[in-house]
């Protein structure tokens, strides 16, 4: 089974075993919109925890399993980038859209819920595992002078496949990630609650930013690539900033002991399925 079907079905069981386990999802959940930022975490800003912040959105379904945790099953959207590489000479720069799925859950740190004796806020922790999808592109000029944006996988800038550099795999664009974060929830009765969250996605891919190994030189490019010419331009921008300067094939253009990270903070807000959704319930019939 390959690594795709695998996530996917993983997501599938464990949405379907946590909405087994409650009989009045009605009652007890709630849809969620969420808004907030999306920055990265990677070998162009220094594994920095503060990266460039771009609008990131969220729709989901959350559902409470008791006054203390609680399972969300969310889709996200939003954008990283890193503009201005840390190490000037080096000169490389990405953007990339995230398409995230995921499936969470959350423990609340005092008792919450519309219950009379439960809390109408707390602060919570939340783990969980998703799945996203990437594709890291760079701008340049073209020859008429026009701003362009290239897909830098399919460019393999880093000699993925190429016969010199057989040990180098293409990278799949399609990843797993594990949410978790922490954050605060308080609701306003029965119907809309908020929350304020910040959260970490560890992921097990080294090029969000198509960087992560060393330079391969211009003629392994041009000779093995398709597009070899703007795979060599992208590959090694250090000219741009220092005339004539190029890499030469073995020195360090990333780090590959360390895999990229992104973040997210939201605030998002839940509204209840019974009051959406309430006049779906099935009536009994009076005697």
């Amino acid at each position: 089974m390959n690594r795709r079907r695998l996530i996917v079905l993983l997501l599938v069981a464990m949405a379907m075993t946590a909405a087994a386990q409650r009989d009045d999802l009605l009652g007890r959940g709630e849809v969620l919109l969420a808004g907030g930022g999306m920055n990265y975490l990677g070998d162009l800003n220094n594994q920095s925890a503060f990266g460039t912040p771009h609008l990131a959105f969220g729709l989901g379904l959350r559902e409470r399993i008791d006054n203390r945790w609680a399972v969300r099953v969310e889709l996200g959207y939003g954008n990283v980038s890193c503009e201005k590489d840390y190490i000037v000479r080096r000169n490389l720069s990405f953007r990339s859209s995230i398409y995230e799925g995921s499936v969470v859950f959350e423990f609340n740190f005092r008792p919450y819920g519309p219950g009379a004796t439960e809390s109408v806020w707390t602060p919570y922790i939340f783990g969980g595992v998703g799945a996203f999808h990437f594709n890291p592109e760079a701008s340049y000029i073209d020859a008429d002078g026009n701003l362009q944006w290239a897909a830098l996988q399919p460019l393999c800038t880093e000699g993925q496949g190429t016969p010199d550099h057989l040990d180098r795999k293409t990278y799949a664009l399609f990843q797993l990630c594990m949410p978790f974060g922490v954050g605060v929830k308080w609701r306003l009765g029965k119907t809309v609650s908020f929350t304020a969250e910040y959260g970490f996605r560890k992921t097990w891919t080294d090029y969000l930013d198509d960087v992560s190994t060393t330079y391969v030189g211009s003629e392994c490019l041009t000779t093995y690539v398709d597009n070899g010419e703007l795979a060599a331009q992208l590959a090694d921008r250090s000219g741009e900033v220092e005339e004539g300067y190029v890499n030469a094939p073995g020195i360090k253009r990333g780090d590959s002991s360390l895999d990229d990270w992104y973040a997210c903070f939201h605030i998002t807000m839940g509204i209840s399925l019974e009051s959406l959704f309430g006049w779906m319930r099935p009536k009994r019939c009076k005697l």
